[in-house]
């Protein structure tokens, strides 16, 4: 069995940077295990620009960006294994893993740090009536075969869900000499940022249709039209309302789902909210010496956010490994409670004595909100009471607590980050 201080599940965005963060900050034994033939996750696919503008003060495509964390890596001669699948990891923090050039082989590590990003809900989840012809396809699939596979999933397109990657595809498949009928929404509001919906529909004339889903799929070989109809507020169809396509694709796009099966074996506790671990002012999970950050964690907008989360559990990992982290010798720890709006809040607990002088409370909320208050309470004392024009599910919010104020209260036992009016 293989030693190593650190190792690190997923060579996506949010495992290439806590890498380089790692290494850093002194660690030295690292060791990256990444399931694909090649790092940087699901950049790869995203040919688009638009990254980077945070992290790197210019825009680049989802390659370079991805790009320039490889370069790091390498230059710091940090260790990785590709077409690797990680089968198993113990609370004792031992990974069992799999590849063709060192079959089933296990590694003995001090820390780990889970990076495994998300994957797109399927078809199965979304109870869709119809026969199972050729032409569905996950609006993530669609990406890859156009962009990496040079394949074109069909010339007459229809979009369910209107999530990030699904207006991007809206895009994409126009660009690329497909007529794109309409993007359905089963909300009353997109999921995806605002820029996407005017940059990729808007731009393009594709209509988005709120409150609507699909109803109907025809087609036994092959998708040959699809019925939309709109629905209530209990997500109901209205009859009567029913609008027929004639397709022969059909896209989804609805929603990221964090691949936490290995997580939830080993034990990590998972928010039944974001589907991602509960983690504490360090990202560290209920397990100690396991971290979590990125798409696993909780799915981001931005990958610039990815990538600045994800240093953080690399830096904290590494003085966790290194003993350099503070005892928390009182056990005091307090929690991150939601309410009026805030759907959830990453991390759920801080422990004072961990804290660095700042720290970042990202959150998202459960609707639209217009010309509304992000407020945060420390105990009964409010202590941020933000100006937002307009709030909504598809983009994350943050607000910065700091460490002064935490120690100035006194003896609190909760945080409250809420909307108000």
């Amino acid at each position: 069995m293989k030693n190593y201080d650190i190792v690190i599940i997923g060579g996506g965005p949010a495992g290439l940077a806590a890498a380089v963060a790692a290494r850093d900050a002194g660690t030295e034994s690292i060791l990256v295990l990444e399931r694909d033939k090649m790092l940087g996750g699901i950049l790869n696919q995203c040919i688009h620009n638009g990254f980077g503008l945070h992290t790197f003060k210019e825009e680049l495509t989802g390659p370079e960006y991805a790009g320039r964390f490889i370069e790091q890596l390498e230059e710091r001669n940090i260790t990785y294994k590709l077409n690797t699948m990680v089968m198993d990891i113990f609370p004792e923090k031992v990974v069992t893993a799999m590849n063709r050039e060192d079959g089933l082989f296990e590694i003995q590590a001090k820390a780990v740090i889970l990076a495994m990003g998300c994957r797109e809900r399927p078809r199965g989840a979304l109870n869709i009536p119809g026969y199972r012809p050729a032409g569905i396809y996950t609006a993530g699939t669609a990406q890859r075969l156009v962009n990496m596979e040079g394949f074109m999933p069909g010339k007459k397109v229809v979009i369910l869900g209107s999530g990030d990657i699904g207006l991007i595809m809206a895009r994409r498949m126009t660009l690329e000499g497909a007529e794109v009928q309409a993007v359905a929404e089963l909300m009353p509001y997109s999921g995806g940022l605002k820029r996407n919906i005017v940059q990729c529909l808007d731009d393009f004339n594709i209509p988005l249709k709120l409150s609507t889903t699909v109803v109907d799929i025809e087609g036994k070989e092959r998708v040959e039209g699809i019925t939309l109809a709109k629905v209530d507020e209990k997500s109901r169809p209205i009859p009567g309302t029913e609008e027929h396509y004639e397709c022969d694709t059909l896209l989804l796009s609805c929603g990221l789902l964090p691949e936490n099966e290995i997580s939830s074996q080993m034990g990590v506790e998972i928010n039944g909210i974001t589907r991602g671990p509960f983690v504490n002012e360090s990202l560290e999970t209920n397990i100690e010496g396991v971290f979590a950050c990125g798409n696993v964690l909780h799915v981001h907008d931005l990958v610039d956010f990815v990538s600045e989360e994800a240093a953080l559990a690399g830096k904290n990992a590494a003085a966790y490994v290194n003993g350099s982290r503070e005892e928390n010798v009182s056990g005091r720890e307090i929690k991150i409670v939601t309410k009026d709006g805030v759907r959830y809040t990453v991390p759920t607990v801080i422990r004072p004595e961990f804290m660095n002088d700042t720290v970042v409370i990202r959150f998202r909320v459960g609707g639209v909100y217009r010309d509304c208050y992000v407020s945060a309470y420390i105990g009964e004392e409010r202590k941020i009471h933000r100006k937002a024009r307009i709030l909504a599910p598809g983009e994350m919010e943050q607000v910065v607590l700091k460490k002064s104020d935490i120690e100035a209260a006194g003896d609190v036992c909760e945080i409250t980050i809420c909307l108000e009016s």
